[in-house]
């Protein structure tokens, strides 16, 4: 089985919650707290639940999205 962390770029993130939809865990959520350019960007709600698919970076139209994933044993 894969675990998965996601890693986002706050600043290029404007919030668009594509990524927040199409996760079919449920791992992400927009932030409570805006970026410096006033965006609620995505963030791991639930990190304990990524799989690492990268369906949230493929789909991120600002290309703001980093998966790193690793098997566990």
């Amino acid at each position: 089985m894969a675990k998965g962390t996601i890693e986002v770029d706050k600043l290029r993130c404007k919030g668009c919650s594509i990524c927040v939809e199409v996760c079919p865990k449920k791992v992400l959520a927009l932030s409570k707290e805006p970026n410096p350019k006033g965006y609620y960007y995505a963030q791991q709600a639930d990190p304990d639940n990524c799989t690492g698919c990268a369906m949230c970076a493929q789909m991120c139209p600002d290309v703001a999205i980093r998966v790193c994933r690793q098997i566990e044993k």
